[in-house]
């Protein structure tokens, strides 16, 4: 192990986490949903990996991935994830991050599947990032004459 990526420091979690939720340079990220239990260093470190400052859920502008923080007891998960849908290009894709088991306002797996078909999503993966927190990724079926 590196000293860069010694338990406790967060550096791993935050770098490795980026990588694997996938994101590349140049992406844009917007972020919805951020509270004060939001993961500050995997924050910090899409913004080092991407090159890109993350945009906000009120921006006009087409977005490759949804970064949407949710707990149990914020909005109609559905309804959450039809709005995360609209500022998406045709390839992307939303990182759904919850509570990890265990953790106060834990979501039910039951829950994120259900929600995401009512969007018209299907989860493709799940990851671990950060210490507190689940990312399920969840893309959306494709339509003719999309953006970007």
């Amino acid at each position: 192990m590196n000293a860069g990526a010694q338990p406790g420091n967060g550096l791993g979690n935050g770098v490795g986490s980026a990588e694997r939720l996938g994101l590349r340079p140049g992406m844009i990220v917007m972020e919805v949903g951020a509270d004060d239990d939001a993961d500050d260093e995997l924050r910090d470190a899409i913004v080092g990996h991407t090159g890109e400052e993350m945009v906000d859920e009120d921006s006009d502008e087409v977005v490759d991935v949804v970064l949407l923080w949710y707990r149990e007891g914020d909005d109609d998960l559905a309804d959450v994830l039809v709005d995360a849908i609209s500022p998406l290009a045709d390839d992307g894709y939303i990182w759904l991050l919850t509570p990890k088991r265990g953790r106060d306002d834990y979501v039910e797996p039951s829950d994120i599947a259900e929600a995401a078909s009512i969007a018209g999503l299907s989860q493709t993966s799940i990851t671990t990032v950060g210490d507190g927190w689940s990312a399920a990724r969840l893309v959306g079926r494709k339509t003719p004459g999309g953006k970007r």
